[in-house]
């Protein structure tokens, strides 16, 4: 993935992820959801993947202290939708 699709703008959209590595970043308007793993190696990749995730964290502090913000939201589960391509 090249540096350009490394970056989201946090809290702004439903659309938005990130892979870097095995760690997938998903955007949403109430929250950022993040799972999987990575290994940060002693080495140049690992330079920069650890870049990339300290810029992540650092956009994530900056929206987060944008404005008020409430003690604490409800996030509702996913809703499962029928398939409509299903026979």
């Amino acid at each position: 993935m090249n540096k350009k699709n490394m970056k989201i703008s946090p809290f702004a959209n439903e659309s938005e992820s990130l892979n870097l590595g095995n760690l997938t970043i998903e955007n949403r308007k109430d929250r950022i959801s993040i799972y999987g793993s990575i290994d940060i190696t002693r080495d140049r990749d690992g330079l920069r993947q650890a870049r990339i995730l300290k810029a992540l964290f650092d956009d994530i502090l900056t929206a987060l202290n944008s404005g008020p913000l409430p003690d604490k939201i409800s996030v509702n589960p996913a809703e499962n939708v029928e398939n409509p391509f299903a026979d």
